[in-house]
């Protein structure tokens, strides 16, 4: 049964407090942790969650939870729902309003991939090309588009020159291409021949 696709959205974390709970060793709360600290965010970490406090939280904009502990879930659920911060509990999707998105990332350019929870491989898969494609190249591509856009807000500040703005960053970015092409399993494809 497939369940509604989620809304994506952005955060802009800087300075807010985001606490991210998981052992000191689980890969996934490292980089939860090192990706909100890349983000701006104040992260505070709890490692052990039976440890885990009320006064915690409570202040957070943003807490992640990595251990799949069904209480320790529900006990987040209660109080997200009580000092409305967002939650995300990692896979168990029943508990958060927030899912984690596959990030492809270049620079500045961050391209979030999600299932909605129902396929993470093909999002990891989404996300291995994609970063894959993002290469050294791109990332200099897109500093060299930053570097003409302050260029030509420079030579035309006035408000009334937005047209003019807007004219000259689609020309910059003429010519640049993606393009895309999936394999599928073979069952899919004997499948999809019936």
């Amino acid at each position: 049964m497939c369940r509604r696709p989620f809304f994506p959205v952005g955060l802009n974390l800087e300075g807010r407090l985001c606490v991210v709970i998981g052992a000191m060793d689980d890969r996934e709360a490292i980089e939860k942790a090192a990706a909100l600290r890349e983000s701006g965010a104040q992260v505070r970490c709890v490692y052990d969650p039976q440890t885990l406090r009320d006064q915690d939280v409570i202040e957070a904009f943003l807490v992640i939870s990595t251990p799949q502990d069904a209480s320790l879930s529900a006990r987040l659920r209660q109080l997200a729902d009580r000092h409305r911060f967002l939650l995300c509990c990692i896979d168990q999707p029943r508990y958060g309003f927030v899912a984690m998105a596959a990030i492809a990332k270049a620079g500045p350019v961050r391209v979030a991939i999600s299932t909605a929870g129902l396929a993470p491989r093909v999002g990891k898969a989404l996300k291995s090309g994609l970063q894959k494609a993002m290469d050294e190249r791109f990332t200099r591509f897109i500093a060299h588009l930053a570097q003409r856009r302050q260029q030509v807000h420079e030579a035309h500040p006035e408000p009334e020159s937005s047209k003019l703005r807007r004219e000259a960053m689609i020309a910059a970015a003429r010519g640049f291409r993606a393009e895309v092409h999936f394999s599928y399993p073979p069952w899919f494809e004997e499948d999809a021949e019936r």
